[in-house]
């Protein structure tokens, strides 16, 4: 089974590189203020070009106006466009006809019953990404990449309804067993390859791909 792998939350040319070389499939670019894994428009247009036609790139924003994802689309180019907000099926609809884009849907997921949830976004997004709520009380806890999993036995009864992604909490140490807890075929990593809350750590990069690809040949 082939593995796709997706390092999100890349803000330079080093950390792209680590991960293209490593043998990433999608790279993430992340529009969101408050993380810090913001990129700016023209540095994430840069990365996208750098790695165009090698990786496919992803633009992650949440709860976005039109303008801003018109703006996204048109000055970086993305591959895929990623909502980690509260989007509802009609809004992912909404920006999947403004930009053309596949879209990827965050799902947050503390038990079964928000897996199945998913099923709203059924003809709306292309893909689901589950990933896990954020710790309850955690002041200043983002929508996502806060480096928690969630229990992965919550996707048991949608772990064969299409294509998904699977984030939370991840690293090179546990990816495995998500891989063959979840069935997922395709992982979503951020804080999990970082030294530092948005220092991307080339060493931790080509570990978690390594992992997630050798999982997939068991």
């Amino acid at each position: 089974m082939d593995i796709k792998v997706k390092i999100c939350g890349l803000r330079t040319p080093e950390s792209l590189d680590a991960a293209l070389d490593a043998g990433a499939d999608y790279f993430g670019l992340v529009f969101y203020g408050p993380s810090p894994r913001n990129v700016g428009h023209a540095r994430a247009a840069e990365l996208a070009a750098r790695g165009r036609g090698r990786a496919r790139s992803v633009a992650l924003l949440v709860n976005p106006e039109d303008a801003a994802v018109k703006r996204v689309a048109d000055e970086v180019a993305p591959d895929l466009i990623q909502l980690h907000g509260s989007e509802t099926p009609g809004r992912v609809r909404e920006i999947k006809e403004l930009t053309g884009r596949e879209i990827i849907k965050a799902v947050t997921v503390e038990n079964a019953a928000d897996a199945a949830a998913a099923r709203n976004y059924d003809g709306a997004a292309d893909f689901i990404l589950y990933d896990a709520k954020a710790p309850e009380g955690a002041g200043g806890a983002l929508p996502g990449g806060n480096g928690v999993p969630f229990d992965w036995q919550a996707l048991i009864g949608v772990k064969e309804r299409g294509s998904f992604m699977l984030s939370g909490g991840l690293t090179c140490d546990n990816v495995a067993a998500a891989l063959a807890a979840t069935g997922a075929r395709a992982v979503d990593v951020s804080s999990g390859v970082e030294s530092a809350p948005g220092e991307k750590d080339a060493d931790l990069i080509r570990r978690f791909i390594a992992a997630a690809k050798s999982a997939g040949k068991v």
